[in-house]
């Protein structure tokens, strides 16, 4: 699969990029970028890989699909231009500022007759995998805490469109969606501050009644100068403690590239390792593989019709969905029923 990225900020350079090139199967045709710096970042990063000016120079090169992973407020033409020229598409999230927008471009990839995939990559979290084999050991699950704060003042995407809600919020939201079912109601609070660009939310916590009677808490913060990553699961055999970390942004913030050692790449270090608590005592759980690359993988194989393709744009609009009731229920202190 011939692919293009377009951008190169934290999230082409960190989250994209590295993941892209640790698939066989993907041939990375360029970067859009125009900043020098990133540029020059590229260059270290990735010698001999061409830069566009832009997506529609990059689309003239010929590519069967695009990664537009530039900030919020310009996704949308970028990828209505891609799906337009009849190349499939990976959005980075938030794929669209509400579940409204996020149908509109759902339905011009599906007029189009291309794949619309949004870059959820932490349902490949080593956390979440490690989660998944140990759930039938709880019984019936009753009720989930996850919060991920993170002390990144820098990186929060200020403005109206932006927010950590829109941000590591979707990813939260993904998780439990996606491990424990459809969201019924959703009730909120959203933490703000004032910034140049507008008020801008910093913080949250969101409690979901699942369909399937599971109770979910997510929570994050940006700015509070606090790191952490943790789950709690209270299930009726027991419960699951993690007190984790975000395994593979930090392999990768340490200079280490999946392509080099994909056997073990994302591995949750000994003495971050979560506790299974029931009757018989604790059990120390090892740690699942994280993959991010699998995303990639599953996605070429999707465009080559081989597969399912990972997060179709119909999932990630679920997860709007549970965004923009959450924002409704912060601002007006009301529960809100799906």
């Amino acid at each position: 699969m011939r692919l293009g990225l377009v951008g190169y900020g934290a999230g082409g350079r960190l989250f994209h990029a590295p993941y892209i090139a640790a698939v066989e199967e993907i041939e990375l045709v360029g970067v859009v970028t125009r900043n020098p710096q990133r540029r020059h970042e590229l260059a270290v990063d990735l010698p001999g890989t061409p830069v566009f000016d832009s997506l529609s120079d990059l689309l003239d090169a010929g590519v069967d699909a695009v990664t537009i992973t530039t900030p919020p407020d310009t996704r949308r033409d970028l990828v209505l231009e891609a799906i337009g020229r009849g190349v499939h598409v990976v959005a980075d999230k938030p794929f669209a500022p509400d579940a409204a927008g996020g149908r509109e471009l759902a339905d011009a990839a599906q007029r189009a007759g291309v794949l619309l995939s949004v870059f959820h990559n932490r349902r490949w979290d080593t956390d979440v995998a490690t989660i998944a084999q140990v759930l039938p050991r709880l019984g019936e699950v009753w009720r989930v805490e996850s919060r991920f704060d993170l002390d990144e003042p820098g990186s929060l995407d200020a403005g109206p469109s932006g927010g950590l809600l829109r941000d590591l919020g979707a990813h939260l939201v993904d998780h439990v969606l996606t491990t424990f079912g459809p969201a019924k109601s959703v009730s909120a609070h959203l933490d703000f501050v004032d910034q140049p660009e507008g008020r801008t939310d910093c913080g949250f916590a969101v409690s979901i009644s699942h369909r399937n009677g599971v109770y979910s808490t997510v929570a994050a913060s940006k700015i509070n100068h606090v790191a952490a990553r943790q789950w709690r699961i209270y299930g009726s055999e027991g419960s699951y403690v993690s007190d984790g970390t975000d395994v593979q942004t930090d392999q990768i913030k340490s200079g280490r590239r999946p392509a080099d050692d994909l056997a073990g790449w994302g591995y949750e270090r000994d003495g971050r390792l979560g506790t299974l608590h029931t009757a018989a005592g604790v059990e120390t759980i090892p740690s699942a593989q994280g993959r991010y690359d699998e995303f990639y993988r599953q996605f070429a194989a999707a465009v080559d019709g081989g597969g399912p393709q990972p997060v179709p744009a119909v999932e990630a609009i679920a997860v709007l969905e549970v965004l923009d009731a959450a924002r409704e229920s912060a601002l007006d202190g009301v529960t809100v029923r799906l």
